[in-house]
């Protein structure tokens, strides 16, 4: 490693001069809680996906656990999702007091197998939760084909597919609940926080009592709280931050398509042939390319810790994996999951490693990264 190289790590959230100058007038503003901004965001926002009622929250989990709520989902229903996410995926099932399934996953997408869901489901099966995984969308027109089939809703797991597209229609402006996070190394952060689009007027404002402790009325006349809500409302302050950066998104977004391209460019035809690992699936209409992760050749255990390691101590290049199989967490193995049952997700969780990606990466960040994984892989 060169002592001249800086550090490079998987992710960094870029925020401008103008943005943190809109978050001091907010601070000085005297209305740092839900206010103006918030109200612009979501306007913002709605606009964005063609119209459709659009809440915010603070946080990318409240609204998976929202819109089921919204959708009457509760004990005694099933909903199923995939193992490979972050655990935020199934808890929000758990929360609402229903029953997560898991389905096991495509090994070339990486997302749940569509033809696993459709064998999943049962009588008490009410939703889907699919994931996009790294930014890239399910086949959505399979996906909703499957649920008109069987009368389920879907809540879409969007969180990391801000700006991400399906055959031309922006992923949020089409189909059921969608669900969006804008954690710090998302490609629209706001420090923390979300969003959730809706169908229609009645679930925004459902959507809305359930944000802010069940409360239908408040006001000279009185109050009343008629469900059982939270406390999810997303500040002022952390709208002014998405505010500042939507205004970049599109940028972003084809930035970040660009360097997927020079990953791709730059690892060759020959990489996978010559080390056994496994490049993403190379989706550069769809995709937002939120994360770019390969697939490690199985050398036994220890693998993936030994080349993270590699990649920090020799070559100065942070890398990260997303994810650790869920079902086999300590509380989802209490609920009856076991290793074997679902070996793709197993293998994939084990072995994948997510390599630098953010907008703020240049073409020669790429190629340092790249030449780091081939002088590891290939010794």
């Amino acid at each position: 490693m060169s002592p001249a190289l800086p550090f490079l790590p998987f992710s960094k959230p870029s925020i401008d001069e103008a943005t943190i100058a809109a978050v001091g007038e907010v601070l000085r503003s005297g209305w740092i809680t839900s206010g103006p901004k918030v109200q612009a965001f979501e306007a913002q926002l709605s606009e964005y996906f063609g119209g459709r009622p659009v809440r915010t929250f603070n946080s990318g989990t409240c609204t998976m656990e929202i819109a089921l709520r919204v959708a009457g989902i509760g004990p005694g229903d099933e909903v199923i999702t995939t193992s490979i996410s972050w655990v935020a995926t199934a808890n929000v099932i758990i929360e609402v007091g229903a029953t997560p399934v898991f389905a096991d996953i495509d090994p070339v997408t990486r997302n749940i197998d569509l033809d696993k869901v459709e064998a999943a489901i049962t009588p008490r099966t009410k939703a889907i939760i699919p994931v996009f995984l790294s930014g890239l969308p399910v086949d959505m027109d399979r996906l909703y084909a499957i649920a008109k089939k069987h009368n389920l809703r879907v809540v879409e797991d969007a969180a990391q597919a801000f700006g991400s597209s399906w055959n031309g229609k922006r992923i949020g402006s089409f189909g059921d609940f969608v669900s969006f996070s804008f954690q710090a190394n998302k490609n629209l952060t706001t420090g923390e926080g979300g969003c959730l689009v809706l169908n229609n007027a009645d679930e925004a404002r459902l959507a809305e009592r359930y944000r802010l402790q069940g409360v239908s009325r408040s006001g000279v006349d009185g109050i009343d709280v008629d469900v059982l809500g939270g406390k999810y409302n997303m500040t002022d302050i952390t709208a002014a931050i998405g505010l500042g950066q939507f205004a970049h998104i599109e940028a972003v977004t084809a930035h970040r398509r660009a360097l997927a391209r020079h990953y791709f460019a730059r690892f060759g035809d020959q990489f996978e042939a010559q080390t056994g690992a496994q490049l993403p699936l190379a989706d550069f209409d769809n995709s937002n390319w939120h994360l770019f992760q390969i697939i490690l050749p199985d050398k036994g255990p220890g693998t993936r810790a030994e080349f993270m390691r590699r990649m920090a101590e020799e070559f100065n290049v942070g890398t990260g994996f997303h994810y650790a199989p869920i079902h086999l967490f300590t509380l989802y193995r209490e609920r009856g999951f076991t290793e074997g049952m679902f070996p793709v997700s197993e293998k994939i969780g084990r072995l994948t490693v997510t390599l630098p990606m953010f907008y703020a990466m240049t073409t020669a960040d790429v190629e340092r990264a790249v030449a780091a994984v081939k002088a590891i892989l290939t010794k």
